[in-house]
């Protein structure tokens, strides 16, 4: 999330709600407006362990891929690799990545949504759909 900084607002409006529905959001500090001063001065080893952890203990990862990241990119695929349900969305005429849209991987989502409340049923119908530990 610290890409795409222009979509900060909807990151934060995600995370709210993925918090409001009990979820833990281990980003959920990226989607701070401060965040990119706080995240250049951290070493580039300690982010790749720190966000390869937070994906290895998670059930399930949910990607804004509106704006292009390779970080996201690398993250949806590892994730996918380790069986962990994905959700990819994004804004509705907003061009993807071929690579995403033509992603048919078991356990991967992609949908598109035309505003914030698009974006929240979006999410919401996938956490109905994917089983998450412990529930």
């Amino acid at each position: 999330m610290t890409g795409g900084r222009a979509d900060q607002e909807i990151y934060s409006t995600i995370v709210k709600h993925l918090e409001q529905l009990g979820h833990g959001v281990p980003t959920a500090h990226l989607a701070d407006p401060g965040v990119m001063d706080l995240e250049k001065v951290v070493d580039p080893q300690e982010i790749y362990r720190r966000d390869v952890r937070w994906i290895e203990e998670c059930d399930a990862l949910i990607a804004e891929v509106s704006t292009p990241s390779h970080g996201v990119g690398y993250e949806i695929a590892y994730a996918l690799g380790l069986g962990t349900p994905v959700l990819c969305c994004y804004k509705s005429g907003v061009p993807v990545s071929k690579m995403i849209l033509g992603n048919q991987s078991k356990g991967m989502w992609i949908s598109k949504y035309e505003d914030t409340a698009g974006a929240l049923a979006v999410i919401d119908a996938f956490l109905q759909q994917v089983r998450i530990k412990g529930s």
